[in-house]
C-alpha cells in the first residue's frame, strides 16, 4: 500500500536514515509480490514518502538501489546461517545440516527477495550503471564461506569425503540447494520423497 502520510524531513546528519528508508521501501515493494520491475525511482520514492530527486543523494540509479537491497539480504542470509550454526551444537554433521536447512528456510520465507538475490533480472551491465564488477563479485561471499566452513569441518572429522577443492565442493552443494529452493518456489507440489533435502545434502556433501 502506498504511503500517503506526510513524511517528516530528516534533520541534518540523518542522511543515513533516509538511505535505509529507501532500501526498506524497495524491499517492501518486492515483498508485496513485485519483482525488479516494480522497483523504480518513482515507486520507491512514493513508498518512502519522499520526492524522487531526493534519492540521487544516496543512489545514482535504480540498479544501485537494487544492489543495496541484494547486499542487505545477503547479509541477512549469512546472519541466518551463522545463527543456525551456533545453535546446532558441536557435532559437525548437525551443524552442516542446520546451515543447509537455514538456507532453504530463508528461500522459503522470503521468496521474492531470494529470487532477486540469486535469479533476478536486475543485474545490469556495469557499462550502463554506477555498479562495478567488484561489487557484484563480492555478493554472497560470506554466506558461501559459512557453508564451506561447515563442509570442511565434516571432511576433517571424516564424515565427508573431501576433494582438493573445498570451495568448489561448497559451490556444488550450494547450487544443489539453490535448485531445490527454486523448484519448491515454482511448482505447486514437489515430486519425490519428503526427505529430498536430506538426500540432496548427503549426496552433494559426499557424506560417508
Amino acid at each position: 500500500m502506498t504511503n500517503t502520510e506526510p513524511r517528516r524531513r530528516n534533520r541534518r546528519g540523518e542522511g543515513g536514515k533516509l538511505r535505509e528508508e529507501i532500501i526498506s521501501a524497495a524491499v517492501a515493494l518486492l515483498d508485496e509480490g513485485g519483482d525488479e520491475r516494480a522497483v523504480t525511482l518513482r515507486s520507491v520514492a512514493r513508498k518512502a514518502g519522499i520526492a524522487a530527486p531526493s534519492i540521487y543523494a544516496h543512489f545514482a540509479d535504480q540498479p544501485a538501489i537494487m544492489l543495496a537491497v541484494v547486499r542487505q539480504e545477503m547479509d541477512g542470509l549469512a546472519a541466518a546461517l551463522r545463527e543456525a550454526d551456533e545453535k546446532a551444537g558441536d557435532d559437525p554433521l548437525e551443524r552442516l545440516f542446520a546451515v543447509c536447512h537455514a538456507y532453504l528456510d530463508f528461500a522459503r520465507l522470503h521468496p521474492q527477495r531470494y529470487r532477486i538475490m540469486f535469479g533476478g533480472l536486475w543485474t545490469p551491465s556495469v557499462d550502463d550503471t554506477s555498479i562495478t564488477d567488484d561489487e557484484l563479485e563480492s555478493l554472497g561471499v560470506e554466506a558461501l564461506t559459512v557453508l564451506a566452513e561447515r563442509l570442511g569441518a565434516c571432511v576433517e572429522a571424516g564424515i565427508a569425503r573431501g576433494s582438493d577443492d573445498l570451495y568448489g565442493d561448497a559451490v556444488a552443494l550450494w547450487l544443489g540447494m539453490h535448485g531445490l529452493a527454486h523448484q519448491r518456489a515454482v511448482v505447486r507440489k514437489m515430486p519425490g520423497p519428503d526427505d529430498v533435502a536430506e538426500r540432496l545434502i548427503r549426496a552433494l556433501a559426499h557424506l560417508r
